[in-house]
């Protein structure tokens, strides 16, 4: 994009999926926005109309305000084809329903199934699980020979091996899982999608679900201890879930709980590696890890966005939104916003405060959220002590997407130390 380019020009990056896979393009049009159209109407053949917000502060007040901006019926950017598709399954009840489709009450009290497998204590307990795995995919780079896609060889991995070892799955069904993830936030892309139809995203979708409904059979029949036992067995208002609706708890967190979090781990590295005074001084400095963390998320915002429908006639900065109308959240947009964040594209390994928004806010809060920072953090707590070196070895390449990604390639060079004691 260039200095000339128009608002609506501008405005048409959230539709675009190939506009996600140049960072630069992205943040020129998002800035604009922000300057000159923070809250701006969005109408681009194919999609529905909506409005794309674009400010950390109306994020933040939409989000804590959930009785006035639902998630239903368009909890997510889609096309307009695949609105109406889903619609149609949704009211036939057979279309998938996870915590971001949900409103209050309903979000509450089945978000409560699993919370308890995402609070502190039990972070505590997987802590050792993750630092051995961290451990592990760094002994494996070791094993790549000094070269290796960090993206497709460890970053995509590692998070994969946390969330479904959380749930139980078994190890010999990842590589299918990876594969249905992919596709089902890849479809946009040419690299990952199953195929560039509607009726290819919904078969994703249904590949997903026959999965999680054998395993939802399985559980039932014989617990196993785990949170797919948890999630089969939980009771809701006194009744059990229904089928439909515990494969779509499974499909949210096996789905969510992996690809967001390898997303930030393979953009932190790269913002490490283009930013070597910060790769420096976190070595020098290894107590500003949680910190550091905490940038990598705002850096990448590996949720692009979330939609809110308005339940009645409102405004937002100013700008009428009518009952029934949509907004779009950017969240690249409110984490790059000048108004909260100094210098906010400069990457600051040690920035405090850090106001971002990545994980959203209110009730729909992101459930894995501690999860996510404990497996960045033991990552790097493995991986920077032991980085000797680490440059490109090619051009990292992001996902075209409109809702969540970030880099699919991230090919590097590097100079690891044997950790100390060996293998």
């Amino acid at each position: 994009m260039t200095a000339t380019m128009s608002v609506e020009e501008a405005g048409h990056v959230f539709a675009t999926p190939a506009a996600y896979a140049d960072e630069t393009r992205l943040h020129e049009a998002l800035a604009l926005l922000r300057r000159e159209s923070p809250v701006h109407r969005v109408e681009v053949p194919g999609y529905n109309p909506f409005w794309a917000v674009t400010r950390h502060a109306d994020l933040l007040e939409i989000e804590r305000n959930q009785a006035l901006w639902l998630s239903a019926p368009r909890p997510v950017l889609r096309s307009a084809e695949i609105d109406a598709r889903l619609a149609e399954q949704r009211a036939r009840g057979t279309g998938l329903k996870t915590l971001v489709h949900m409103d209050e009450p309903e979000h509450r009290v089945v978000r409560a199934v699993a919370a308890d497998w995402f609070r502190p204590r039990a972070m505590r307990s997987l802590e050792v699980r993750v630092r051995d795995l961290a451990r592990r995919y760094v002994d494996r780079m070791t094993a790549h020979g000094g070269s290796c896609d960090f993206a497709r060889q460890v970053a995509v991995h590692y998070p994969l091996y946390v969330i479904l070892s959380l749930l139980g799955l078994p190890e010999s069904d990842f590589p299918r899982m990876l594969r249905l993830t992919q596709e089902l936030f890849g479809q946009d892309d040419s690299d990952n999608r199953r195929g560039g139809t509607a009726q290819d995203h919904t078969a994703v979708l249904a590949d997903l679900l026959a999965y999680f409904r054998e395993l939802t059979a399985a559980r039932r029949a014989r617990p196993t201890g785990d949170l797919a036992s948890e999630i089969a067995n939980a009771r809701v208002d006194g009744r059990p879930l229904s089928d439909l609706d515990a494969a779509s708890y499974y499909v949210i967190i096996a789905t969510a709980g992996h690809d967001t979090t390898s997303s930030t781990i393979a953009g932190g590295l790269e913002a490490l590696i283009r930013h070597p005074g910060e790769l420096r001084r976190l070595r020098r400095d290894p107590g500003l890890l949680p910190l550091a963390a905490e940038e990598m998320i705002r850096w990448v915002s590996p949720v692009k966005e979330f939609m809110r429908t308005a339940a009645a006639d409102t405004d937002v900065r100013g700008t009428p939104v009518r009952r029934g109308e949509s907004v779009l959240l950017s969240y690249p947009s409110a984490n790059r916003d000048e108004d909260v964040f100094a210098e906010p594209f400069r990457f600051d390994a040690g920035r405090d405060p850090n106001r971002h928004l990545a994980f959203g806010s209110g009730v729909h809060f992101c459930l894995g959220a501690a999860l996510a920072r404990m497996e960045i953090r033991a990552l790097f707590a493995e991986l920077l002590p032991r980085l000797e070196s680490v440059e490109f070895d090619g051009e990292p390449a992001w996902v075209a997407t409109t809702f969540v990604g970030g880099l699919k390639q991230l090919p590097i060079r590097y100079t690891l130390r044997e950790r100390p004691g060996g293998r």
